[in-house]
């Protein structure tokens, strides 16, 4: 991995990060919104204690219906250095977190694979979690084998065209299946503990969007037809219209209860075994954290 000619994710833009900002506007610091223990997780991330979170901002995808655009598009955040990146891990550590949660890390896989190293040196031994949207580098992925004990990627779209409809890139499905493959080589399938915690492998996850149910069907199947079915899946139900998408007629509303039954019976049909189907609920804006900067050294 090398910022100085990035080419950590897909947009492949090769440029030295110390000067230049790419496609996701990330410099060559890490640069994070919030660090916090997040108890809106699966039950086997979160639990009782909570999962570490380190919420990073900008991101390699443009999502229209993104819920932290704040974040991921607008860019709100504070930058620090490799050492910071560290001793945050350790806090998390310290505040009893069942893990370290790094969400829309891949921009800053480089930091973090140092600050990992640096932190398991000063005592950190909590699992790591790499939850990304999977757009992915295989390439990037295998240099963070051994330092990522559980792979959490979204699996958004079973076609190159939603892609780039919603998320503004031409080539998502392209990347996010050959790299959930590789997270499964690395991790497998879940390891969950006695006290129902996971401590290693791969969870898929996939978000259903209003008016695109055919989707959903065809990455459920995907995900069926090339893992085990003891991989775990997590349908969130949590949709609503953030960001732009409430200008975007299909995508301006939640989803239904009768999409949410599809759903629920194409899984029921397709006998996946193991994971989550999460409710369907009136108040997911509750999901969303309050970007505050807090936890942050």
């Amino acid at each position: 991995m090398n910022i100085k000619k990035c080419n950590l994710c897909p947009h492949n833009c090769n440029i030295d990060r110390e000067s230049k900002l790419g496609r996701c506007k990330a410099t060559d610091k890490a640069k994070i919104a919030l660090s916090s223990l997040h108890f809106y997780e699966e039950p086997c991330i979160s639990g009782e204690n909570g999962s570490g979170t380190v919420f990073f901002s900008n991101c390699n995808l443009k999502c229209v219906y993104c819920q932290n655009y704040e974040i991921s598009s607008k860019g709100f955040g504070q930058e620090v250095g490799i050492e910071s990146l560290a001793q945050i891990f350790i806090n998390q550590q310290n505040n009893n977190a069942n893990n370290i949660n790094l969400v829309s890390p891949t921009i800053y896989a480089y930091q973090i694979k140092q600050a990992i190293i640096l932190a398991r040196e000063n005592g950190l031994k909590i699992p790591i979690i790499y939850n990304t949207s999977g757009y992915e580098r295989v390439e990037t992925l295998k240099e963070l084998d051994g330092y990522i004990d559980i792979y959490l990627p979204d699996f958004k779209y079973a076609s190159n065209e939603l892609g780039e409809k919603y998320s503004g890139v031409k080539n998502y499905f392209d990347y996010c299946l050959p790299a959930i493959k590789e997270m499964y080589r690395q991790v497998g399938s879940p390891k969950i503990n006695k006290n129902g915690i996971i401590e290693k492998g791969l969870i898929i996850r996939h978000l259903i969007l209003p008016n695109n149910i055919d989707n959903t069907k065809k990455v459920i199947k995907l995900i069926k037809e090339n893992f085990p079915n003891d991989v775990y899946v997590s349908v969130m139900a949590q949709y609503f219209p953030a960001g732009n998408a409430k200008n975007i007629p299909e995508l301006s509303r939640k989803i239904s209860q009768d999409e949410y039954k599809e759903v629920e019976d194409y899984i029921y049909e397709l006998n996946i075994e193991n994971g989550y189907m999460q409710d369907l609920g009136e108040h997911e804006e509750e999901y969303v954290p309050n970007f505050n900067l807090a936890g942050i050294i």
